[in-house]
């Protein structure tokens, strides 16, 4: 009896296919079934913790096709993520249908990201994240002391969002807008690298003297990185905005920028599946720490406190430990799983 032992293609379409197995495509129909069903399965707790992943997968996929693919360094996202948030929540409040809305938001934070992406032509690595960290200083004072339109430090109030007369006023609800939102936006990141715009970016980070030699306008391309990447961030704040029902400038500070490329470096930087991991990982990290309080609490009744203060400490030595021991990610350790999986128990 003979069978395979890999994967054989006949035609380029078939080797570029997302999943190339039959295995592969059960596995996500069966992951895709998990989560539809996931309101049936968990607490409120649990979907509230889904619903913020959500959300933290495609901010941080938004930023991984800026930096991880196109190799342009952000320290603003935080602010795209609040002009998208302010965007959809003045439109709503005015009327507009909460789609049109939500890619209005986009739309606007799209605009911002293309204005502060324009000197990224002239500066490169450590002098465009200061470029972009001015961007960031620039649209928090904006939100902060535009209070007739964003508020002010009041913030603004929102109903919940509404769609064709249905209103996403549970977290049930909310969780399927988001997954679907979530869903759409890896799709688009992932359908992206795989055209000539895709490759283009890879090249510009790569090396961009061979890129514009080979015939890529890096201009163009780098303003449609930050185009492209800064309207799915600005999606994202509007979902945060309508989720929490909330909108301030505190919201959409520096250490939302920093949380977002921490996600990316340790998913992976470049990888859609990575902004994925990534995403998961921070968002549970204190989760897992207030879990670990509430255990602990029993023999240590100040451990709670403790571990609060020491939250951002976990979080910069994680980043740490990432960057030396696995500094391409969890979507590399992954891909490391499944190879050896895939030949097990054969060594070679």
């Amino acid at each position: 009896m003979h069978g395979k032992c890999g994967l054989f293609f006949s035609s380029y379409a078939a080797e570029a296919r997302f999943f190339q197995s039959g295995f592969q495509r059960t596995c996500l129909g069966l992951f895709v079934l998990l989560l539809v069903a996931a309101p049936l399965l968990v607490g409120p707790y649990l979907l509230s913790v889904l619903n913020i992943i959500c959300i933290a997968v495609i901010g941080a996929v938004s930023l991984n096709l800026l930096t991880g693919v196109c190799g342009q360094i952000s320290l603003g996202h935080g602010a795209f993520m609040g002009v998208g948030a302010y965007g959809a929540a003045i439109c709503t409040l005015r009327g507009v249908p909460f789609p049109l809305a939500l890619l209005a938001g986009g739309a606007a934070a799209s605009l911002a990201g293309m204005v502060f992406g324009v000197p990224s032509l002239r500066l490169k690595g450590i002098y465009l994240a200061i470029a972009t960290l001015a961007a960031q200083l620039i649209l928090e004072y904006v939100f902060l002391h535009a209070g007739g339109i964003t508020g002010g430090s009041n913030g603004l109030l929102l109903d919940p969002p509404t769609i064709f007369g249905f209103s996403c006023n549970t977290d049930a609800r909310m969780f399927y807008l988001l997954l679907v939102c979530a869903a759409l936006s890896l799709l688009v990141v992932a359908n992206l690298l795989r055209t000539r715009h895709g490759r283009a970016f890879v090249a510009i980070r790569d090396f961009h003297l061979s890129a514009e030699i080979a015939g890529v306008n890096l201009f163009a391309y780098k303003l449609m990185a930050f185009g492209v990447s800064a309207f799915l961030a600005g999606v994202a704040g509007g979902l945060w905005a309508h989720y929490t029902q909330f909108v301030s400038p505190e919201q959409f500070g520096i250490s939302q920028s920093i949380s977002c490329l921490a996600m990316i470096i340790i998913g992976g930087l470049g990888s859609v599946l990575g902004s994925v991991f990534g995403a998961v990982f921070l968002t549970l990290l204190p989760e897992g720490l207030n879990l670990v309080a509430g255990t602990l609490s029993a023999w240590f009744p100040d451990i709670s406190a403790q571990l609060v203060a020491l939250r951002e400490g976990v979080f910069g030595l994680t980043l740490v430990l990432f960057l030396i021991f696995e500094p391409e990610g969890l979507a590399h350790r992954w891909k490391l799983v499944r190879a050896y999986w895939k030949l097990y128990p054969f060594a070679h």
